[in-house]
């Protein structure tokens, strides 16, 4: 009888579970991890800021094209065959496009513009499945930004730089334009952060490329191995700062959020966007460091480094805000320091300046440890949602 009742008693229904990113997503990311670098070693070639506008220029369709297939795997099935071809056809256009960054101004724009808008027309397949066409991200870079993009590619000196930022300005502007048709679309909240905290790591591991390959070519001498451990304590350190509060924060903030897409457009899309260009830019300073440790570096070498880190800090302002309603006053103060290191860049050595920037980021670290345990916040939920200094 008693066996009968326990049968009898009513079963809680299995919970949904969570998605999770899939093997072929990290398989694309991938081609990815080449892109970044061949936008840093754009970046080393030319630290002006002529320069520096003409690396973000041809990243933004790099990030639109990693991020429109992040989303479509947010809100698709693509662990099947098809799909899962489908992504590595979007992987392969990705990697000319990569390519064509070697000389993007130059000999390969076609192969840019046009590796951008074969990958697009790959997404839109795999997007608008029978009559679904509408007007979003997807459907503008297919009829839009890559036409623009190939059409630029085609073009020569300034006029290709201004279709091409043309192309990236509307990319980016699309998502705040049809806000209320995405309003409507569900999106996973365990999958996004961690997608896009996959991309954070691929810009931090890019930077340690560049340290390595650098500190290669040259002589091990004492300076030299103090200033790729310095480089690397400051890696860990901008690591620390994003993955200990930012990523849970962020799955918080689109799972509780009553528009998800007023957390995903700003904090996810725009936001990294920020702290991936931030990332490029310290790698390249790095680098620099890594390589002249002894001597004092450039001001346009030092502004990328100081300014990138500083920006990298500083876009955590606007994320908390847009996801919280507050302000992130340690790592404000952070980036304020960071760029008030610019005034003696000038009359330091490049491993002494790469130190003190090392010093700011872990004593932020330490900084926001202590607040944490001072708050003893019994739910790391309501720490997440803002009722303690927590510094997503």
């Amino acid at each position: 009888m008693a066996e009968r009742a326990e049968l009898a008693e009513p079963v809680e229904p299995a919970q949904p579970a969570e998605k999770r990113v899939t093997w072929a997503e990290l398989f694309f990311d991938l081609v990815f991890v080449f892109a970044v670098t061949q936008v840093s070693a754009l970046l080393h070639h030319d630290h002006s800021w002529a320069g520096v506008g003409r690396a973000l220029v041809v990243f933004v369709p790099v990030w639109w094209a990693w991020v429109g297939t992040t989303i479509h795997a947010n809100t698709h099935d693509v662990d099947r065959p098809l799909d899962r071809l489908g992504i590595f056809a979007v992987g392969l256009g990705s990697l000319f496009m990569a390519l064509g960054l070697t000389d993007p101004y130059g000999a390969y724009g076609v192969l840019f513009g046009a590796s951008y808008w074969a990958l697009r027309l790959v997404l839109a397949a795999l997007v608008f499945r029978g009559p679904r066409l509408s007007v979003n991200a997807f459907s503008v870079a297919l009829f839009v930004t890559g036409p623009l993009l190939l059409i630029g590619g085609l073009l020569d000196g300034g006029a290709r730089v201004a279709v091409w930022a043309v192309a990236a300005l509307i990319d980016l502007a699309v998502p705040r334009l049809t806000r209320r048709k995405l309003a409507l679309v569900h999106f996973e909240p365990a999958h996004l952060p961690e997608r896009f905290g996959l991309f954070v790591i691929v810009a931090l591991g890019e930077s340690i490329v560049a340290v390595g390959v650098t500190a290669r070519g040259e002589e091990f001498t004492a300076a030299r191995l103090a200033a790729v451990a310095a480089a690397f304590v400051l890696a860990c350190g901008l690591w620390w700062v994003y993955f200990h509060f930012a990523a849970d924060a962020v799955h918080h903030a689109i799972a509780h959020a009553r528009v998800q897409t007023d957390v995903i457009r700003p904090v996810l899309a725009y936001g990294h966007l920020g702290f991936i260009a931030g990332i490029v830019a310290v790698a390249v300073g790095l680098a620099e460091v890594v390589h002249y440790p002894g001597t004092h570096l450039h001001l346009d070498v030092a502004g990328l480094l100081l300014g990138g880190t500083a920006l990298y800090l500083a876009v955590f302002g606007y994320t908390r805000w847009r996801m919280f309603g507050s302000t992130s006053p340690t790592r404000l103060t952070a980036a304020a320091v960071c760029l008030l290191l610019l005034v003696v860049a000038p009359l330091l050595p490049a491993l002494a300046l790469l130190a003190l920037l090392a010093t700011v980021v872990v004593a932020l670290n330490v900084v926001e440890a202590l607040r944490v345990r001072r708050a003893q916040a019994p739910d790391p939920a309501t720490y997440l949602a803002g009722s303690a200094p927590a510094e997503g």
